[in-house]
């Protein structure tokens, strides 16, 4: 019997065979921008005049070394980078044309609209399923009118309904790494965030949950805004519409180039990115 040839797809492939998505329907200077954004951490340059913005329904990735502050960047998008002692940023990070770093801004508020997920799922152990996706309602003191539904909403939105429907009342520290992962998605949607920032979620996770998470990040990119951070290339390549390249050389991080996925994958204008994606270094 025959046996049909394959051959190994290309990261520019897999990219290129994405549906292409154009820029929501909000214009420029509407959604999530960021404007000339420095960090430092104790005095330290980490980041150096970042400027970028966030198309509503489509996924950014942020790739880049470890150390090029991809990681810092996505924490100042929602006020998460001053949680850290010693830690100062310059610059604007505006949300529907706001700066979220303007005196008097509501932190909270800033929070609920740019929701985070983090490298390492991190539900809250001795709360119910249930419990966990409902948290942030709580502590946000939101009130809705059908709960059940809500979390029906959420689980489903997150690709975990039909794995826990049955178990709503097991602690959510009960569940396999990569449907801890899903729960805390799920947990992010609640409050109905206008973003989701997600820094390398898929990280600590075996391929089949990998697979079931970046399903749902395709999944949810159709009602919001998605930034997520990710050292795989075939990630980037498979669920991201934007690619933006991150590399620290000796100094403070900075952004390199940003452009559409298939392009970044395909033709990087600049050689340093080309070398970055195609395995040269990092």
């Amino acid at each position: 019997m025959d046996k049909t040839a394959t051959k190994p797809s290309s990261l520019s492939d897999v990219a290129a065979a994405k549906q292409k998505k154009s820029p929501g329907a909000q214009s420029l200077g509407v959604g999530l921008e960021a404007r000339g954004v420095h960090a430092w951490f104790s005095g330290k340059h980490v980041l150096d005049g970042i400027s970028l913005d966030f198309w509503s329904g489509t996924v950014t990735a942020l790739i880049g070394p470890s150390g090029c502050g991809k990681s810092t960047f996505i924490r100042t998008l929602n006020r998460m980078h001053e949680f850290i002692p010693g830690a100062q940023m310059a610059g604007e990070v505006l949300l529907d044309g706001k700066d979220i770093y303007e005196s008097g801004t509501d932190v909270t508020k800033i929070r609920l609209k740019v929701g985070m997920v983090f490298q390492k799922p991190n539900p809250f152990p001795s709360m119910s399923i249930a419990e966990n996706v409902l948290s942030g309602l709580k502590l946000a003191e939101l009130k809705v009118a059908d709960k059940d539904a809500l979390l029906e909403d959420c689980l489903e939105r997150a690709g975990l309904w039909s794995e826990v429907k049955d178990r709503l009342n097991a602690h959510g520290g009960s569940l396999s790494g990569g449907q801890q992962q899903r729960l805390c998605i799920a947990r992010s949607l609640a409050v109905k965030p206008q973003v989701l920032l997600m820094d390398e979620p898929c990280s600590a996770l075996d391929p089949g949950s990998t697979l079931k998470i970046e399903e749902t990040i395709s999944h949810l990119s159709s009602s919001m805004t998605i930034i997520i951070v990710t050292h795989n290339m075939q990630q980037a390549a498979r669920v991201s519409d934007y690619t933006a390249f991150f590399l620290s050389d000796g100094g403070p991080g900075s952004m390199i180039e940003v452009g559409p996925t298939s392009e970044i994958f395909s033709r990087p204008r600049d050689t340093r990115t080309e070398n970055y994606v195609t395995g040269r270094f990092g």
